[in-house]
């Protein structure tokens, strides 16, 4: 049986700050304006952070029966290739954290639209196609982690669907401009993706993983995560331009130092295991970013 210490490694804590930055994003704005439900925001991070652990759940059994995970791999160690879970048990453990998330899920849109039946179901196919995505990415003959639509995905379920879909669950409207910081958590997001692609890039390739990196090349991929944090800080600022009568959201500037830095490094590093810390390096930096809108907006 598997110890305890393997199913946390299984569970790769160091991704879950990405994912509860996309929620505190939403829920903020929607706390700016006025319009919000603790246990909304409670349950939308509780179901959010249970997705992405289903997802690495998923990878880590996804990548070990496609060969993927070998002893050629550049990052972590995985559990189902390192054998301390066997397949069955991860199997049965993917198939309990896709049901805890459609029973947070559901309970969230009993909280947020109580009898409003369309709009229950349209956020429960949302949920289903995110908890679609979640296993789709690696598992199955036709993963699309695997023929380069990795980093799409990801900017839609970490950027425009969850930072919008987590505000209107609480406001049950839309504002335009809420696309904007959606827009950029969703770059971030690939970027962390882009970054974990360009270190296995070399296994990548001899594995048949087709992923943007490994089509573009590292060179390409390198321009590719700048292309990503430049446009999703351009994004940022024009957000914060549009609050041209809250200067106190000209906080979100502190975190800029931090993306700038790490970019510089990430051009300069020629080995690709050496790229591995910049992967939680921009995790934690996107959760900053959310915790500095709560900032500027609750001060």
């Amino acid at each position: 049986m598997a110890s305890f210490k393997s199913w946390i490694t299984a569970f790769r804590l160091r991704t879950l700050p990405l994912a509860l930055s996309v929620i505190l994003t939403g829920s903020f704005l929607a706390i700016q304006d006025g319009v919000y439900n603790w246990w909304i925001i409670g349950l939308s991070i509780l179901t959010t952070l249970l997705l992405q652990i289903l997802s690495n759940l998923a990878n880590d059994y996804g990548d070990a029966l496609k060969g993927t995970d070998n002893s050629n791999r550049v990052g972590p160690q995985r559990t189902v290739q390192s054998g301390e879970i066997q397949p069955e048990s991860m199997k049965k453990v993917i198939i309990i954290f896709a049901s805890l998330s459609l029973l947070s899920g559901v309970t969230l849109l009993y909280f947020s639209f109580g009898d409003n039946f369309k709009m229950s179901l349209l956020f429960l196919f949302l949920g289903l196609a995110s908890i679609w995505a979640a296993v789709k990415y690696t598992v199955g003959k036709n993963a699309y982690g695997y023929t380069g639509f990795g980093d799409l995905f990801v900017f839609l379920f970490f950027g425009l669907v969850g930072v919008a879909g987590s505000y209107y669950l609480n406001t049950q409207s839309l504002n335009v401009a809420v696309f904007l910081p959606a827009a950029a958590m969703g770059l971030f997001s690939a970027g962390v993706l882009n970054l974990n692609n360009m270190r296995d890039i070399d296994n990548d390739i001899y594995s048949g993983k087709h992923t943007l990196a490994s089509r573009m090349g590292i060179v390409e991929a390198k321009k590719y995560h700048l292309i990503l944090i430049f446009f999703g800080w351009f994004l940022l600022l024009a957000w914060m331009m549009l609050q041209k009568h809250h200067g106190e959201r000209l906080i979100l500037l502190a975190a800029l130092p931090l993306f700038v830095y790490d970019v510089f490094k990430v051009l300069h590093t020629n080995e690709k295991a050496a790229l591995d810390p910049y992967l939680k390096r921009l995790a934690l930096q996107t959760l900053f970013v959310a915790l500095l809108f709560g900032v500027s907006i609750l001060i």
